[in-house]
């Protein structure tokens, strides 16, 4: 027979349905066993006393045991399950589970040690099937828009792509790193005529950060397009995108998400507020009365990111909100500049946490030149600016943490909505 996914199941039909056993009520006479898998969970009803080769199996199964069920479903009012029940011919133990090392009130870290355990819930599996809609629906949003997707190295020759710390691997007889973006290849493909492209692939960042949003390896969603007039086509962009595909995870998750994890997804307007960083500091201190020091002033603090989920409910009612005019030494060297030295770009922030550095890029091979001197990364970024010495359109972008995105949809840690979590501390399983 044909495998029968549970949720596929109807009464007065022969099944064959496989999965993990979540409960099992042995009693003398009945067994009720409770099977589940990715679609949902469905009762198994055992007549012990009539069918005793059924009761010899069912006496050696374990809770999380794997089992193969052959028999009839019938409706059942009494049923809590769907009011349906499998009336079994065959059972079948293909794996033995012996007691498990954690329960769901375990630490974190210690589900983390027992991760391909920790993932057989429901709230588990939610996670993942949200994030595959999230990194679908902005995916197709791009293509629809002639977008082309590249895939960029991740072992590079330089350690200096971006302010964070890299990860040095041995390279033959020479020295490589883990890329920390792929923005040098994003505009080398603006070079190379591409015009729009995007990028969904593995982020490394050597930075020893252990908070609930930072992870050494993450998967990072980027993309960069020509022929821009501003950073503001990028933000415009973005702000669509991203209501799309808010859209399609409340349309299709909504109610699982509220359900199992207390939280309203919502879908924002259009367009999304924007203000100056000076402003927000200006706000967040009338408001708040949080004070940053002059000294501090260039670039968004973390307590002022976190008070950015007040401001934005409190001025705007909205989740999200852009912030421009940042110092250009807290930007990165390829960042556009205006007449009076103010990068063009912006960081949006979505409650409360910076999900996304976008930015119009320095094209010119001069400036670009200059401005990685001052930075003092001129010889570093050779390779890099050979990008720009034939010719390059204006162009701008941006990337997006998919890990991040879905820690804000769901209002979790960064450990729980990664399939396996890296950190300072972490490299297995």
């Amino acid at each position: 027979m044909e495998r029968t996914i549970i949720k596929d199941v109807k009464p007065d039909e022969l099944v064959k349905v496989q999965g993990f056993v979540e409960n099992c009520r042995n009693k003398r006479t009945m067994a009720f066993i409770v099977i589940r898998d990715i679609s949902g969970k469905i009762q198994v009803t055992v007549d012990k006393e009539n069918n005793p080769q059924l009761a010899e199996v069912v006496d050696q199964i374990t809770l999380e045991s794997v089992i193969t069920v052959t028999g009839k479903a019938v409706a059942n009012e009494y049923v809590k399950l769907n009011g349906i029940e499998i009336l079994p011919d065959d059972i079948k133990i293909e794996s033995i589970a012996e007691a498990m090392p954690i329960k769901e009130d375990s630490t974190i870290d210690l589900r983390m040690d027992y991760r391909w355990i920790d993932l057989r819930t429901e709230r588990n599996t939610l996670i993942f099937k949200v994030q595959t809609l999230m990194a679908a629906t902005l995916r197709n949003y791009l293509i629809n828009k002639d977008f082309l997707e590249i895939h960029t190295p991740k072992l590079i020759n330089t350690a200096s792509e971006s302010g964070s710390e890299v990860f040095e691997v041995k390279y033959f007889e020479d020295k490589a790193y883990l890329a920390q973006s792929p923005q040098f290849y994003k505009q080398m493909a603006m070079a190379s005529g591409f015009e729009k492209i995007f990028e969904v692939g593995p982020v490394f960042r050597a930075e020893k950060s252990n908070t609930n949003k930072h992870a050494t390896e993450f998967t990072g969603f980027d993309l960069e397009i020509s022929y821009i007039n501003s950073f503001e086509d990028l933000m415009k962009l973005e702000a669509e995108m991203l209501t799309e595909m808010l859209k399609a995870v409340k349309e299709k998750y909504g109610e699982d998400i509220k359900r199992l994890f207390g939280e309203e997804v919502v879908v924002p307007t259009l367009p999304f507020p924007v203000m100056k960083l000076a402003d927000v500091y200006a706000e967040i201190e009338k408001r708040y009365g949080y004070v940053v020091p002059e000294t501090e002033k260039g670039d968004l603090t973390t307590e002022a990111e976190h008070l950015c989920q007040n401001l934005a409910k409190d001025m705007f009612d909205h989740e999200f909100l852009f912030i421009t005019d940042y110092d250009a030494k807290h930007r990165a060297f390829y960042h556009m500049r205006d007449e009076k030295g103010m990068p063009l770009g912006y960081d949006l922030i979505w409650k409360g946490v910076e999900i996304t550095t976008g930015a119009q890029r320095e094209h010119r091979y001069e400036i670009l030149k200059k401005q990685a001197v001052e930075k003092g990364l001129d010889k570093d970024v050779q390779n890099y600016l050979k990008f720009f010495e034939y010719g390059c359109p204006p162009h701008g972008g941006f990337g997006l943490g998919l890990d991040r995105l879905t820690m804000r949809v769901l209002n979790i840690g960064i450990k729980e909505v990664m399939f396996l979590f890296r950190g300072p501390n972490r490299l297995t399983p």
